[in-house]
């Protein structure tokens, strides 16, 4: 969670278009596709439904974890992604978790989930990190010290949204507060984020 998978997604679908414009490029989500197949059922327009989806060059489906035990929209999507491949379209799926461990999925579609090529996208190391937040902070015009971005990325390592959250907190704080961004002022507005130790906590930071 928070990694990325969804710009990935966005990233891959720009790249096609830019290679070749005249390509039919979907993104869903799965509880969106889940909410139109629904009302396709409930209008009598599965016809219409099925054609929105199978008629495309390459389909992005975000979150697929959802979908577990969904067993129509599951029936549905099996059949989708069936004439897809037959067509030797591309489909594109971002989960959570690997297809072995999509519990409450048909094993028909793991198995196909299986076929493709499995990218196991992980925590960005300390050096990435910093530079997302020296990215962050070049967008949102804050001058964070070189230490403090340092602090911030060694602390929060596994999820790039509460990384960016983390500096924006320590950002708007400063602001408010009318204080320098410093590493001083960053561990204390993130001290109830961070990891805390077993050991008494210090009277002059209960004071603080």
């Amino acid at each position: 969670v928070g990694l990325g998978k969804t710009h990935l997604l966005y990233a891959i679908g720009h790249h096609a278009t830019r290679l070749d414009p005249r390509l039919r490029v979907k993104y869903v989500t799965s509880e969106t596709f889940m909410a139109e197949f629904i009302k396709a059922i409930r209008e009598r327009q599965g016809y219409q439904f099925a054609a929105r989806y199978r008629d495309v060059d390459i389909l992005l489906i975000d979150d697929i974890q959802f979908l577990a035990k969904r067993e129509e929209t599951q029936t549905e999507f099996f059949h989708t992604f069936n004439a897809l491949h037959a067509k030797e379209r591309q489909i594109v799926i971002a989960s959570d978790r690997p297809p072995q461990e999509l519990s409450g999925m048909d094993e028909r579609l793991r198995s196909r989930f299986r076929l493709g090529l499995c990218v196991d996208v992980q925590p960005p190391d300390l050096e990435t990190r910093i530079a997302i937040l020296q990215l962050k902070a070049g967008r949102e015009q804050v001058e964070v010290p070189e230490d403090v971005l340092e602090f911030i990325a060694s602390k929060f390592d596994q999820n790039i949204r509460e990384l960016e959250g983390a500096l924006l907190r320590v950002a708007a704080f400063a602001s408010f507060s009318r204080q320098p961004i410093n590493a001083t002022l960053a561990e204390k507005v993130l001290a109830d984020l961070l990891p805390q130790s077993d050991g008494e906590i210090p009277v002059e930071l209960i004071m603080g």
